[in-house]
């Protein structure tokens, strides 16, 4: 009965989200990352967990903070801000903004000052996610990559940061989550990705297809910001289907 109500539920998602598929984001959309964070924080749901470790996440008034015996989490250095959630940016403001004359003028700061589009792709919020603050801090702007790293840096979660290389191992079952996300950056925003970001992201794409949660959490950005991912759409139809959802 359950799995009868999931592919009823994501039906008529899949046809609410067929309005909301248009190039430019709506009125509704948040104007700055300020915005966009509020905005995440009223959409995050109860059974959402922190997008790397898989933490449970409470509230304490306004604030979002990480169940560490929840998900097994060490912190590595930075308690006070392991012990809060932050909003993680997965195509970070550093690499999409180097791609804009206004970075280059004067980097973020200008941008936010002088360029629309930069503060759209800043407050987009399919590129946010709930992460333990600690982590966000340490993943900084660099680029996720794949090296069979050992994730001994946080517990039993499975993030892995090389400090040295500047580069970001996420665990697997996110791995088809951020290559969605990069896709809808190319097709929303034109960013540029080389090409072994390209393959790498491809065969994430492939090798973590969607889940039910991924899709309703699309489903929520899509009411909230007026656009949906198609990426992640066009798995959904798939998973959509009853023969999908069979046991």
């Amino acid at each position: 009965m359950r799995k009868i109500i999931e592919t009823i539920l994501l039906i008529k998602y899949l046809i609410l989200v067929a309005l909301l598929l248009i190039p430019s984001l709506s009125d509704a959309a948040p104007a700055n990352f300020r915005q966009a964070k509020k905005i995440a924080n009223k959409l995050h749901q109860q059974s959402d967990q922190s997008f790397y470790c898989g933490c449970d996440i409470s509230r304490k008034g306004k604030k979002l903070v990480p169940d560490f015996a929840s998900c097994g989490y060490q912190v590595r250095k930075q308690l006070k801000r392991a012990s809060r959630i932050e909003w993680e940016h997965i195509v970070p403001a550093w690499e999409f903004g180097h791609q804009r004359q206004c970075w280059k003028d004067g980097r973020r700061k200008n941008c936010t000052r002088s360029d629309e589009v930069f503060k759209q792709m800043e407050g987009d919020l399919h590129n946010l996610v709930a992460a333990v603050g600690e982590v966000n801090g340490d993943r900084s702007n660099y680029r996720f990559s794949q090296w069979n790293g050992q994730a001994t840096q946080y517990g039993q979660c499975d993030m892995v940061i090389d400090f040295k290389g500047r580069k970001a191992q996420p665990p697997a079952a996110r791995r088809g989550d951020i290559a969605r996300v990069y896709f809808y950056f190319v097709k929303q925003y034109q960013l540029k990705l080389s090409s072994s970001q390209k393959k790498l992201f491809t065969a994430w794409d492939r090798l973590d297809p969607v889940t039910t949660a991924e899709c309703q959490r699309d489903q929520r950005i899509s009411k909230a910001q007026g656009n949906a991912n198609p990426f992640v759409v066009r798995q959904c139809k798939a998973l959509a289907k009853p023969e999908a959802l069979a046991p």
